[in-house]
């Protein structure tokens, strides 16, 4: 049977998502916008339409898109936000971040990734993206702070030192828990700078690590 022509999977995909609950409207449209297909590794394409996290390279994964929608739409964006995001990998998060908010800084501990990530951004024109390779876990001080943070990997405890750097009345959205399932916790600080937290749903990411990663860190 020939595959199911691009657009439509992403209907498909994109009908999923709304049956899921994702509903709103600057979400969905960014995830039609980006084509899902250009950051996934060689081999999986023809899967980089389902709702599924694939594997991609240095021992990573692109997540699935249902999550990626449910953490987007839980940051509440809007074209005012300026967004760290801490995990850069094969950058399809920080592209559809950077559709809704006015700039987004991106931390990566692979160099390799990184710099595929910004030959994507490169090819769809995105101009609104900033680099870094660097340890994600302490955040980006001099940039601080942020209206927005997104974490894609996921801590063993609430990552306080990334709190710190969000601006009061802020949103952190994040993975905590050191098992192979851990809890999405989404943090609010209000103005006073007292921090709460909702717990969204179950996820499954990889481990957020320290440092730069050498080339031959697969871990």
């Amino acid at each position: 049977m020939a595959q199911d022509a691009p657009d439509s999977r992403k209907i498909r995909l994109l009908m999923s998502l709304r049956r899921a609950g994702i509903s709103d409207a600057a979400t969905l449209r960014a995830i039609e916008r980006t084509p899902r297909d250009l950051f996934v590794s060689g081999g999986f394409e023809d899967q980089s339409w389902d709702d599924r996290a694939l594997p991609i390279e240095c021992g990573q994964t692109i997540s699935q898109p249902y999550i990626v929608a449910l953490m987007t739409e839980s940051l509440k964006l809007d074209d005012r936000c300026k967004v760290l995001e801490i995990g850069t990998g094969s950058g399809y998060q920080a592209a559809i971040l950077a559709r809704i908010a006015r700039r987004v800084y991106t931390i990566e501990r692979y160099r390799s990734l990184m710099a595929e990530a910004e030959r994507r951004f490169r090819e769809l024109k995105i101009t609104n993206i900033v680099p870094r390779v660097a340890d994600g876990g302490k955040g980006w001080t001099e940039q601080a702070p942020f209206d927005r943070i997104i974490v894609t990997a996921a801590a063993p405890f609430r990552p306080d030192a990334l709190l710190d750097q969000l601006k009061p009345g802020g949103i952190m959205v994040a993975p905590v828990g050191a098992g192979e399932v851990q809890r999405l916790i989404r943090y609010q600080k209000d103005e006073e700078g007292e921090v709460s937290e909702e717990e969204l749903t179950q996820v499954r990411f990889v481990p957020l690590r320290e440092g730069v990663a050498r080339s031959e860190d697969r871990r």
